[in-house]
């Protein structure tokens, strides 16, 4: 945890916080902080700053709060992930957040099983706890916006025309040719598949609306690794 995110719940007055806890847990067996210490800090979906230690019990800390820095820049991208198996899922969603990705849309693909979307995993509070464990590695404060597709063709004839509009548009495609581009200067809206990947169908129909198949090479990646690598490369 390299920064203590913090809700509008915690806060007892303008400057001061209240926490117990998973969080209270870490600043005392991880940080082995102490009254007077002073900790980095975010308000979730705002300013970053610093947090001083004014009282800590095994019950609860306090800390004065001073928010005055922004939170880190956004990656410009927009993932359209197949929607994984729910422990690749949990693992996908924290890599995501700690690169900076604020745009997911989670859609069916015909390799995605139908029963990955009745899991618990799904459920909102369940997907906010992955994303508040990227941000807080990453020093970010700013939770990225999911949404879920269960159809791949209206998302994609009526819905991705739209999303990918004035981006570049990318589809991760272990077969192509094309190498996934490097550092690339703009928006990007990156499309990737299941384990097995697309199939063909739904290549042709990505690439009738501009997307470009790109590949990371000959080696096999599982999701929970390939969408960390795209963006690196990417960006």
């Amino acid at each position: 945890m390299n920064l203590i995110l913090l809700f509008e719940a915690d806060f007892v007055s303008p400057q001061r916080v209240r926490l117990a806890g998973r969080r209270l847990q870490h600043v005392v067996s991880v940080h082995r902080a102490c009254a007077g210490d002073e900790l980095r800090v975010g308000l979730v979906n705002a300013q970053m700053g610093t947090g001083v230690i004014t009282s800590l019990t095994s019950e609860a800390l306090e800390m004065e709060v001073l928010l005055n820095q922004p939170p880190p820049p956004p990656l410009p991208v927009t993932l359209l992930l197949a929607l994984p198996r729910p422990k690749s899922l949990k693992r996908v969603l924290q890599a995501a957040t700690v690169m900076g990705a604020k745009r997911i849309v989670l859609m069916a693909t015909w390799r995605v099983e139908k029963s990955f979307w009745d899991s618990p995993v799904l459920h909102p509070d369940a997907l906010r706890e992955q994303m508040v464990l990227g941000l807080e590695q990453a020093r970010d404060t700013v939770l990225p916006e999911i949404t879920l597709r269960r159809r791949f063709k209206p998302f994609a004839e009526d819905e991705v025309p739209d999303l990918a509009r004035g981006t570049c548009g990318l589809l991760a495609h272990p077969p192509a040719s094309q190498p996934c581009p490097r550092g690339v200067r703009g928006p990007v809206t990156l499309a990737v598949g299941p384990e097995g990947g697309f199939i063909p169908y739904e290549v042709e129909l990505l690439q009738a609306h501009g997307f470009e198949a790109v590949s990371l090479g000959v080696r096999s990646l599982r999701v929970e690794h390939a969408v960390p690598a795209l963006l690196a490369s990417l960006f």
